[in-house]
């Protein structure tokens, strides 16, 4: 794989993750609701969960997912499920999300798993690995597969690099909210309802 393919690769990489999209206003709620640490707790969750499907997609379980309308259903409204789930509990909470106790390091790893589950239970992303990484790879070099892991990972890294500079960013955004109370009160309802969004716009994709 030459150099001008993998940066080629990469320039179209981070435009999709620059893009609004469920990964990118999960890390934003995250960052914005509790700290930019939080956020970055949960960036590095949703890529690991890369990890997965950039596996399935080297491996051929993403061919299969995409053939199996069964499959595809299932991981589909498990993961609405799941958002659907993190809506109602935001919905539920009370009062303003800075009065909650401090992040300690169970709860970034709370989020952690959080966002290896989100990642996992979206079936879009093992088909947009199986849509995206091929277009790049030189079957003439050989060893495809392994191109297909090197563009994986370095899709990852991007990602990882963007979402916590989007963390620190709305990390940023969450110190002008603190200083507007009538604003903080109602952002575990606003939270909710990017999680709906997010969930109900998994339910509804297709394969």
């Amino acid at each position: 794989m030459d150099i001008s393919t993998l940066f080629a690769f990469l320039g179209a990489a981070m435009i999709l993750t620059i893009m609004p999209g469920p990964d990118n206003l999960f890390v934003l709620a995250q960052s914005i609701t509790q700290d930019k640490k939080a956020g970055i707790a949960t960036s590095f969750g949703l890529c690991t969960g890369l990890l997965v499907h950039i596996s399935a997609a080297v491996l051929g379980i993403s061919a299969i997912i995409y053939q199996s309308t069964i499959i595809f259903t299932i991981v589909k409204f498990a993961g609405a499920a799941y958002l659907l789930y993190l809506a109602w509990q935001s919905f539920r909470a009370k009062g303003d999300p800075f009065t909650l106790q401090q992040q300690n390091t169970q709860a970034y790893i709370k989020l952690y798993k959080k966002g290896i589950l989100m990642n996992i239970l979206n079936p879009k992303v093992s088909l947009f690995f199986l849509a995206l990484l091929p277009q790049f790879v030189n079957p003439s070099q050989g060893h495809v597969a392994f191109q297909m892991l090197i563009l994986g990972i370095v899709f990852l890294i991007q990602a990882l690099v963007l979402f916590s500079l989007f963390s620190i960013f709305a990390g940023k955004v969450r110190q002008v909210i603190i200083g507007k109370p009538a604003i903080a009160k109602r952002l575990n309802t606003v939270q909710g309802i990017l999680f709906t969004f997010i969930g109900i716009q998994i339910a509804i994709s297709k394969q």
